[in-house]
């Protein structure tokens, strides 16, 4: 009954919606990877995928995490070394 609970295709639907909401509270792409990989278990399951066990669902969304992660990474983060710095004020 429990691994049937994990095929549920809305499980990984709110997984990846409150892992996306946890992204604008604590932005670095982090909870945003692993909100894409909810994401594509969750598109998985609906198109036909409902009799995967857990162990390769669990697969499924730690390699697509991983990749949706490095790829957040390479387009959106600061060259190396470099790091963000602010010389005027927003209300000038």
């Amino acid at each position: 009954m429990a691994d049937q609970f994990w095929a549920l295709w809305w499980v990984w639907g709110a997984a990846a919606l409150v892992l996306a909401i946890l992204e604008v509270l604590v932005p670095g792409f982090v909870f945003l990877g692993f909100a894409i990989g909810a994401a594509a278990v969750t598109a998985l399951l609906l198109l036909g995928g409902g009799g995967i066990g857990l162990s390769p669902l669990l697969l499924v969304f730690a390699a697509l995490s991983l990749v949706a992660w490095l790829i957040l990474r390479r387009l959106f983060a600061l060259p190396k070394g470099q790091v963000k710095t602010f010389d005027h004020d927003i209300n000038d």
